[in-house]
């Protein structure tokens, strides 16, 4: 009888887990750029010109095709789209509540940073996908035109009024404290999503003391717990590293950290 290969076995346990978490990334940022459509719509219509309305007016559609390119994937992966995005309805509602703008303004600097730094996180769990899901993911999160006109916009109201920059770096602040507190509550409410993550990371660190809290909880005697636990603390760490990008999308509107 020929000796069973473990890495081999591990990959095969770990398949089930890694497709699950894929579907759950697919579903979060499907759901999350329906949502955006329909915000950049409405932020069309407050825009204060006809040249701001339209080039809103393409990043909604631009957001709609990405909508619609993700709810593909799912179905070609044998998904439910609409089932695969219900368990992100409430924690993205939740965010989008709790950082409602309120000026025009305020709605461009959260579709670049808050946005953005979710999309950080997004393409850091695609990296560990099937290339076609990493592929679609990273297309989607594109975010160069978006950059482009909001950066403009803000650095332009800026030099008009001088005394917006502090309101808005506050603002941009408060959107990355939310951004970071949100995915942390998704990874948490999806154990096979942080699993998918932590896997990644785990592999990036092999000298790395990331046991720990496993085998802390494992001296309870609850594996599956502490192996959960783990996996967070692993997402946690991550998070502090998505700051970098934020100072740079502060920088390009003019805004200090």
């Amino acid at each position: 009888m020929s000796e069973q290969n473990p890495v081999a076995s591990d990959a095969a346990q770990d398949a089930p887990a890694a497709a699950e978490g894929a579907s759950d990334l697919l579903g979060l940022l499907a759901y999350a750029r329906l949502v955006a459509f329909f915000r950049l719509a409405g932020d069309a219509e407050l825009a204060p010109t006809l040249a701001s309305k339209g080039a809103l007016a393409d990043l909604a559609a631009a957001e709609h095709a990405n909508y619609r390119r993700l709810h593909d994937r799912l179905a070609e992966l044998g998904a439910d789209p609409e089932a695969a995005m219900e368990p992100f309805v409430v924690p993205l509602d939740a965010w989008h509540a709790r950082t409602e703008p309120q000026s025009w303004l305020e709605s461009l600097v959260k579709a670049y940073v808050g946005d953005g730094i979710a999309g950080d996180f997004y393409s850091k769990v695609a990296e560990l996908c099937d290339p076609n899901t990493h592929a679609i993911v990273r297309d989607t999160l594109v975010e160069s035109g978006r950059a482009e006109f909001v950066a403009a916009q803000v650095r332009a109201a800026i030099a008009e009024d001088p005394r917006l920059a502090g309101r808005l770096s506050l603002w941009a602040r408060r959107l990355v404290g939310e951004a970071l507190s949100q995915a942390q509550s998704v990874a948490a409410r999806r154990p096979e999503l942080a699993a998918l993550l932590a896997s990644g990371m785990r592999s990036a660190a092999q000298g790395e003391d990331s046991g720990a809290a496993d085998r802390e909880a494992a001296e309870d005697g609850d594996r599956a717990q502490a192996a959960e636990a783990a996996d967070l603390a692993m997402v946690s760490r991550m998070f502090a590293d998505l700051t970098e990008a934020h100072t740079a999308r502060l920088e390009a509107m003019g805004l200090s950290t």
